[in-house]
């Protein structure tokens, strides 16, 4: 049967799924941990102190990494949602057409809640 005629992936696909999420989560939550070590170094001297805000340029870079983090904590939260939809085997349905989303989106995107087609559409208005 051909993917667009399913109403859900298999168990099996839906295994496949997860594995990729998962490996993504680990990476992300391992940026994560290199980010806050970025913060530690920025924001505390070399004699452990905490530095003052009139280092412009380390105060604007220590604003980009605390972006990055927030960025990086963002995306490990629709990872871990794309996992609880695959416990729920509603993995990979769009949210709007009901139709499966294609696996090349999800393999790219796995956290995608939307097809190609509902992602454009929206993109419209």
């Amino acid at each position: 049967m051909d993917d667009v005629n399913k109403i859900r992936y298999s168990d099996e696909e839906l295994e496949e799924f997860r594995i990729l999420i998962a490996d993504k989560i680990e990476k992300a939550k391992k940026q994560l941990d290199f980010y806050q070590v970025q913060i530690d170094e920025l924001t505390n001297g070399p004699d452990g102190h905490i530095k003052g805000l009139d280092d412009g340029v380390a105060t604007s870079e220590t604003e980009h990494v605390m972006q990055m983090m927030a960025r990086t904590k963002k995306h490990i939260k629709h990872l871990e949602s794309a996992l609880i939809r695959i416990d729920n085997k509603v993995y990979g349905i769009c949210r709007v057409t009901g139709k499966l989303i294609a696996k090349e989106r999800l393999r790219a995107v796995p956290h995608a809640t939307l097809s190609i087609e509902a992602k454009q559409n929206m993109d419209k208005f």
